[in-house]
């Protein structure tokens, strides 16, 4: 047991998150009729949220679709660059930590 925890102890799994909510934006249909939402507020039935249409309009803009993806949410490409700079400190941070390359 004391070995298992070691082993999770010792994964990056912020950076498994982040390369993984990547990887699930690129996947999703912004076109889609209905989407899975996790937003608090959406389940309270309230209409407005601030970060609701985020993921869509950022999956519209990996697809080159830059206007849809404006219109729907204007942060989009910050989104973006706030996630792969958090990638990339985590990464320098593993190669330090770790002795890697």
């Amino acid at each position: 047991m004391k070995v298992i925890t070691q082993w999770i102890s010792n994964l990056p799994l912020e950076l498994i998150f982040w390369i993984g909510s990547l990887v699930a934006v690129l996947l999703l249909d912004p076109h889609g009729g209905s989407h899975l939402s996790l937003c608090p507020l959406s389940q309270l039935g309230i209409d407005w949220c601030p970060g609701c249409g985020l993921g869509r309009s950022m999956s519209l803009l990996a697809k080159g679709e830059f206007q849809a993806s404006w219109e729907m949410h204007p942060l989009a490409l910050l989104a973006y660059v706030v996630i792969i700079s958090r990638i990339w400190q985590l990464i320098k941070n593993l190669k330090t930590t770790h002795n890697y390359g």
